[in-house]
């Protein structure tokens, strides 16, 4: 999947553009829903391996070098196992990738948005010009080299 393509708008082809925005709505739903359901996976995991841990430290403190069996000894030994570690960073990535596939979901929903507004713009003749077309892609791509100008100029130091 390739998010920021998918995002952008052809303005010239927005009945195209409109006939893909289900497809590729109803394709990110889906990941996202994958992506969720990894990640209760990998905190279910998690939480049985922190379980297990707590069991094995209750029955044999010693090996785990436990002088005095207290909670808190108890939840900072789990914490510093491998295994802990191991499943923590498995739930720390699915989280990640979550929360990944929600904010590509979030600019789908932009990208309808977008669409429906650039149809309304289209039908107030927006886009017709007396002679020649407007090229908004290029003009974007303007804007933004000149905002890259600008910041790159200030981080080094110049006045405007």
């Amino acid at each position: 999947m390739n998010f920021e393509s998918d995002v952008k708008i052809d303005e010239s082809c927005l009945d195209i553009e409109w006939l893909q925005q289900p497809l590729k709505m109803i394709r990110y739903c889906k990941y996202l829903a994958d992506c969720r359901k990894e990640l209760d996976l990998k905190k279910e995991k998690l939480d049985v391996i922190k379980a297990q841990l707590d069991s094995s430290i209750r029955k044999r403190p010693e090996y785990y070098n436990i002088d005095k069996l207290t909670e808190s000894a108890i939840q900072n030994t789990i914490l510093l196992q491998d295994e802990y570690k191991e499943a923590s960073d498995e739930y720390l990535e699915a989280k990640y990738n979550y929360d990944i596939a929600q904010a590509v979901v979030k600019a789908m929903e932009q990208r309808r948005d977008a669409l429906e507004n650039l149809v309304k713009l289209f039908g107030l003749q927006y886009f017709a010009g007396p002679k020649e077309p407007r090229n908004l892609t290029q003009e974007l791509n303007n804007k933004i080299d000149k905002v890259d100008k600008i910041i790159a100029q200030r981080a080094k130091g110049g006045n405007k």
